[in-house]
Parts: C-alpha cells; structure tokens; sequence
C-alpha cells in the first residue's frame, strides 16, 4: 500500500499533485480529506487543504490450479506486497499519517505484512525531525506505533517503522560495530565494552553475534548508559 499526504489551496490541487506524484487516476486511489482549506480572518489562520491519497493494490492474477495453493514468496517476485492488510496495519499507517503529518512532514509511505510483523517505510526530504537525535523521536513514534497496532489486534503483532531509511542505515552500522568488537575480543582475549544502546539496538547485537564464533555478549549497566559487553570464550 503507498500512500502519500500533500497540501495545496484547495482539495483539488492536492488530490492533483498527489495523483501525479503516484503517477495514478482518480479511480486507482482512495482520496482522504485530512482538513479542508481556510481562509482565516483577514489572512490570519488561514489553512491550506491536505488530503491523503492511497494507492489501490492492483487484483493479482489468478493462479493455474497447480500452484493455487502456494503463496510461498521466494524473493524473486518483485510485485510482492505482503499478506493483506489488517485492521491493525491500517491503523498503525493512519497513526504514523497523522503524527507525521502533524509535525509538518509529508512524504511517501510503503506499508506491507508479513506474519506477524508490520513494516511501514516513510521516505521524504524532510523527515529529520521524525527521527531526532541519535533516532530517540523515531523510537518513541514506534513505540506508541506499536499500541495503536496491537490495540486493533487479537493477537500480538510487531511494528518495524523505518523513516527516510534511518533505521536501516542504523542497524547496518551497528551489525558493524558488533563485528569489529567481536573481531577485537577474540584478537586480544580481553572483553570490549560497546557503547550505550537502547533495548531494540541491544537485542540486534545480542542476534546478530549469537553465530559469531570464539564470543559471548551480555548487557550490563542501567538505562540510559545500559550497553553491551562481548567476552571471549
């Protein structure tokens, strides 16, 4: 599911633009009205129209009776878009929507499910604000992300929000950092203190260095200077 927000004069304008940003029709998108437009009085308070418009999935093809049953995704299919979306995944997307929207940013959002886990990508140039310094804002919009999905869920389901690809960058820099202290404790056979980390960065390192031979890790310390020490075996 894409989605975009844009705001313009009137409802039309912004329906406009975001049809050409997603390069659509009126008749392949939903058109939510956020705000309609206000003049103010005497110029004061005046407010553009801001709509959000979402792509609709496209019908797939219908199977030959041989593979009906087979929904397995190998990785090769670039179409693939996920399970179908649940009450849950939508009100995670609106959520994210309105925070976003509501701190000024306006950008692209890409949302898929896949099990149990709900992945929401937004991208823009102007997302530095939704994610803060060293990503605190990002972990605190995923986290009440996180409630609003599992309330409209029977059971428990986790939200992986990404915004302008910080989280992604993060967890490779972090994998890397993992491997050189792993690489330092067996080279020098004395323990390596990694830097303070919160709870989701700790449990990636903690995965990450389970299959790397000769260590072990533990986390030591309290919030918010709580990290990670990787010992030699």
């Amino acid at each position: 599911m894409t989605t975009v927000t844009k705001t313009a004069e009137s409802v039309e304008e912004s329906v406009k633009a975001a049809l050409k940003e997603l390069g659509a029709t009126k008749d392949q998108v939903n058109i939510e009205v956020i705000q309609e437009p206000s003049a103010g009085f005497l110029g004061v308070g005046k407010k553009d129209a801001e709509v959000k418009v979402t792509l609709i999935d496209k019908e797939q093809p219908i199977a030959s009776s041989d593979d009906s049953d087979d929904d397995t995704y190998y990785g090769d299919d670039e179409s693939f878009e996920g399970d179908t979306a649940t009450e849950a995944e939508d009100a995670a997307v609106n959520f994210v929507a309105e925070v976003l929207s509501g701190i000024g940013i306006h950008g692209n959002m890409d949302s898929y499910r896949e099990d149990d886990t709900i992945y929401i990508s937004v991208t823009g140039s102007d997302c530095a604000s939704a994610i803060g310094r060293h990503g605190e804002t990002l972990d605190a919009i995923s986290y009440m992300t996180n409630l609003i999905a599992n309330k409209h869920s029977d059971e428990r389901v986790h939200v992986h929000l990404d915004v302008g690809g910080y989280k992604k960058h993060r967890e490779q820099v972090l994998k890397n950092l993992a491997g050189k202290a792993a690489s330092r404790a067996v080279r020098t056979g004395r323990k390596v203190d990694m830097e303070p980390m919160n709870p989701a960065q700790r449990r990636l390192v903690h995965a990450y260095l389970q299959d790397f031979e000769g260590v072990t890790t533990h986390s030591e310390g309290t919030e918010p200077n709580r990290h990670i020490v990787v010992t030699p075996v």
